[in-house]
């Protein structure tokens, strides 16, 4: 028995309350096991900016019950708009139902989606089933299972906690990766830097558009509505990326995610960018806060765990953000885990199914991400390329990385 007084058994315990380790949780409440979450931070708050869950892992959300809950927080997008600078429609790619899919592709806020999931696993496994201010330091394998070591801010031990197995879901500085993989926590930079944010506005276009723009200089533009609730007041809460190569910015900083930007880093890039219908300088002048950070991902990993140990999510597989699969592939990545260790007691045997499924696939996913980054990119440099020749590419591009992710996941729309 631990110091929370859970024994063993077929107990699972979950490094990290991010949106992969809470639906780990209820996927495996769901398939009749038990499940301790613990994370780091002290309290757990609705934090970031926007996110898109594609349709395969909406449908796994909507099996744990949480297809409302969606449908009441999230945009189901419609459409994805290829722009240049000028706002011409260069090509348009139909999403989520509109492609054919049962189930949408939502843009919502990530922490609403994070608070969404946190209640859901404390209303069906307890209040104590996430341990906020658990810090996890290391693990160590014993016969019966895995027991997991906590600390403090110092690193000082201060208890620990068993289960049947680990499941290594906290993210980018993962101390379970640490672990499994000392040398291999290297991040790799794309040599992007990255500025995001959220806007508040007057609804444009039909309101479920996600607009994709570039120009020349390889600068870049991303943004879509993220809010029912802006929606259903004619309002848009436009979730903003802009890229911009490294070497054409003095902006610094490391891989945090939640880093705050300075708008006179980024506006310079962008203050010409007038669609007519939307200006871009007013969109990052009128938003409240600016983050920024480099764009990064990790080389994939030859496995991912051993014995009762294992990885998900970014822990596992951390990926560009470019084809806006990271969370989706988290939430596949628990619902395959689940099912696994649902099958027998052998927590071992299951982990390593799991890693037999969802490791190839992931994998090949960080390659495509890594592919149309510089795909984009080439064709943004492109000199007297005419319209339809840059629509061509585009809807190559795109159908190329959608036939990667759909042939091991079906994630894509």
């Amino acid at each position: 028995m631990d110091a929370y007084g859970k024994r063993a058994g077929n107990h699972i315990v979950i490094a990290g309350g991010g949106i992969g380790g809470l639906t780990a949780a209820l996927a495996l409440h769901a398939h009749g096991l038990t499940a301790t979450v613990l994370e780091s931070a002290r309290e757990i708050r609705p934090l970031g900016v926007g996110i898109n869950i594609q349709p395969a892992a909406i449908a796994e959300l909507t099996a744990l019950g949480l297809g409302d809950a969606l449908a009441d927080s999230g945009i189901a997008t419609r459409e994805h708009r290829y722009l240049d600078r000028a706002g011409t429609t260069l090509w348009t790619e139909p999403r989520g139902v509109a492609a054919g899919h049962p189930c949408p592709q939502y843009s919502l806020h990530r922490g609403e989606l994070q608070m969404m999931l946190l209640d859901a696993v404390r209303d069906r496994l307890g209040p104590d089933a996430v341990r906020s201010g658990s810090r996890v330091t290391g693990f160590t394998e014993t016969p019966g299972g895995v027991s997991v070591q906590l600390g403090d801010r110092a690193g000082r031990p201060v208890a620990a906690v068993d289960g049947a197995a680990l499941i290594g879901a906290d993210g980018l500085n993962s101390a379970v990766l640490a672990q499994l993989h000392p040398g291999r926590t290297a991040l790799c930079a794309a040599g992007i830097h990255m500025w995001r944010g959220l806007t508040e506005l007057d609804e444009f276009l039909d309101g479920r558009t996600m607009i994709l723009a570039n120009d020349e200089h390889g600068a870049r533009l991303v943004a879509y509505p993220c809010s029912a609730a802006h929606a259903r007041r004619g309002k848009a809460l436009l979730n903003w990326v802009c890229l911009v190569p490294a070497g054409a910015t003095s902006a610094s900083g490391d891989a945090g995610w939640d880093r705050p930007g300075r708008l006179e880093d980024v506006l310079p890039h962008f203050s010409a960018w007038d669609f007519g219908w939307l200006s871009v300088p007013d969109v990052l002048t009128r938003s409240g806060r600016i983050l920024q950070y480099p764009m990064v991902d990790r080389d994939p990993l030859d496995r991912w765990g051993t014995g009762r140990v294992t990885l998900l999510g970014d822990a596992a597989h951390l990926m560009y953000p470019i084809g806006a699969n990271g969370a989706s592939q988290a939430v596949l990545d628990a619902a395959v885990l689940a099912a696994e260790l649902a099958r027998d007691d052998d927590a071992a045997a299951a982990l390593h199914r799991y890693e037999a499924v969802r490791r190839p696939a992931t994998t090949a996913i960080i390659q495509a991400n890594r592919d149309m980054d510089t795909a984009e990119r080439d064709l943004a440099a492109r000199a007297g390329v005419d319209d339809a020749a840059k629509a061509a590419a585009l809807e190559a591009v795109t159908t190329g990385y959608r036939d990667v992710v759909e042939s091991g996941t079906g994630t894509e729309s």
